[in-house]
C-alpha cells in the first residue's frame, strides 16, 4: 500500500475512523506498551504550571491533556484539537469530568485561534500524520505566545543497530496483530509506513528551526524508537 494512492488527509481520516475505538490499544501495540512512559516523560519536560494555557493538537483520546491537567491539579486551561470527529467524541467523553479541558475539531494546518494565545503547544504521535508539515509547524509558532514553547513526541529513528533490527522485525508483525485485534490490517500498514517515512531526529529538528523556533533540541526515548522535540518562540 502506498501512502500516495489517495489524498493523505482522506487516508488518515479513513485510518482513524477504523481504529478510534481501539486507539489506546493500538498505541500499546505500536510502542510495545511504552507509550505511557514516554508520555509521562513528555509531561515532565513540559512541566505545565497553574494558569498556563495549553493547546494539544491531534489529541486522540486526550492522554496528554489529562496528564497536563493533573500536573497542575486541574488549574490550567487546555484546548484539545482533533481532526477526526469519532476520535474527538471518544476523547471528549473520556475527559468529560475535566471542566478545564475544551475540544475543537480542526486540523493542525488551520488552527482556529488568534496569534499568541498559548503558553505551550503539544502534539503526541500526530505530527507525522499531518498533510502539510511546514504549515503545521508555522501554525504552532503563530498561536504560541512570545516565550511559548513547542513540544512534539513522535516515533523516530532507532540509533542502536541491534535494537533497530529487532524493532524492524517486530514492525513487520504489527499489521497481522492489528488485523487480529481490530479486524483490519490496513490502518496498521499505514501507521508503520508513516513511521518509516518520517524524518530522522536531526532533519526534523531542522524543520522546527525553519519554522522560526529557537533553542531547538530533542531527547531520544528507548534508544530513538521515539523522541521528544522542543523549541521556543522568541521574537
Amino acid at each position: 500500500m502506498s501512502l500516495h494512492y489517495e489524498d493523505k488527509s482522506k487516508l488518515v481520516e479513513k485510518v482513524f475512523n477504523k481504529v478510534y475505538d481501539k486507539y489506546d490499544l493500538m498505541n500499546d501495540i505500536m510502542s510495545l506498551g511504552t507509550h505511557r512512559t514516554w508520555k509521562k516523560s513528555l509531561i515532565s519536560w513540559v512541566n505545565p504550571k497553574k494558569n498556563n494555557k495549553i493547546i494539544d493538537v491531534a489529541s486522540g483520546t486526550g492522554d496528554i491533556a489529562k496528564l497536563c491537567s493533573q500536573n497542575t491539579n486541574n488549574n490550567c486551561e487546555i484546548v484539545c484539537v482533533e481532526p477526526n470527529e469519532k476520535m474527538l467524541q471518544k476523547g471528549k467523553n473520556k475527559l468529560r469530568n475535566f471542566n478545564n479541558i475544551k475540544w475543537k475539531m480542526s486540523s493542525a494546518e488551520h488552527l482556529p485561534f488568534e496569534d499568541e494565545t498559548f503558553d505551550y503547544y503539544t502534539i503526541s504521535f500526530g505530527i507525522r500524520n499531518v498533510t502539510n508539515l511546514n504549515k503545521s509547524l508555522n501554525e504552532a509558532y503563530r498561536v504560541l505566545k512570545n516565550g511559548g514553547r513547542f513540544f512534539c513526541l513522535e516515533f523516530s529513528k532507532v540509533e542502536n543497530e541491534i535494537l533497530k533490527i529487532i524493532y524492524q522485525n517486530y514492525s513487520k508483525l504489527i499489521p497481522s496483530v492489528g488485523k487480529f485485534v481490530a479486524g483490519d490490517d490496513m490502518p496498521y500498514k499505514y501507521l508503520i509506513q508513516s513511521i518509516e517515512k518520517f524524518y530522522n531526529q536531526e532533519d526534523f529538528s531542522n524543520k522546527i528551526l525553519n519554522a522560526g523556533f529557537a533553542n531547538v533540541e530533542y531527547r531520544n526515548l528507548t534508544n530513538g524508537i521515539a523522541a521528544i522535540h522542543t523549541g521556543w518562540k522568541i521574537e
